[in-house]
């Protein structure tokens, strides 16, 4: 019998009581809004001090380009099997998805129940990479627009193995 070194529940203490029906953890969700709005103000401020001008346009291209690579880290962190070390404090594994990925749900109460939530949940851990890469955009739109371009390759290849897959599945009836 293998040892997970992410307990599916508690952790050095037990295991942890099951949360109430649907709570909903508002001070934690405060606290994550609070830290997005902080950051981004805080960057803000400090790129305005910085003196750079902020790009007059930013190309449909790039918007592609950032819009994909925001899709990729976010099912990276929310789905990857690697990354649920960043996960497991705030998590339980639930299952196995498509392509080898891992089905997590929040666990806890209070602000570790809405980071279990954010992190478990792609489509809210969007808006938070969304803005980083934009930031990264402002400050130095070179190196982002390669990183993000790189993610983009691998959303490609990604697409490109399930068309693969779909193909074989449908060749051998």
């Amino acid at each position: 019998m293998a040892v997970s070194p992410f307990p599916e529940e508690g952790g050095p203490g037990g295991p942890e009581p099951e949360p109430e029906a649907e709570e909903v953890p508002l001070r934690g969700y405060a606290v994550l809004a609070g830290t997005y709005l902080t950051a981004t103000a805080l960057f803000a401020l400090g790129f305005r001090r910085s003196g750079r001008p902020l790009p007059a346009r930013v190309p449909p291209w790039d918007v592609l380009l950032l819009g994909t690579a925001t899709y990729k880290v976010s099912r990276l962190l929310a789905r990857d099997k690697i990354t649920s070390l960043v996960r497991a404090p705030f998590t339980r594994r639930t299952g196995s998805g498509d392509a080898s990925e891992v089905m997590d749900e929040p666990r806890g109460h209070g602000l570790r129940l809405a980071t279990g939530e954010l992190l478990a949940c792609p489509f809210c851990l969007a808006t938070w990479v969304g803005t980083s890469l934009v930031c990264g955009y402002a400050v130095a739109p070179r190196a982002t627009r390669l990183a993000a371009c790189g993610l983009t390759a691998v959303t490609v290849s990604d697409w490109l193995q399930y068309a693969w897959s779909v193909t074989q599945e449908r060749a051998e009836g």
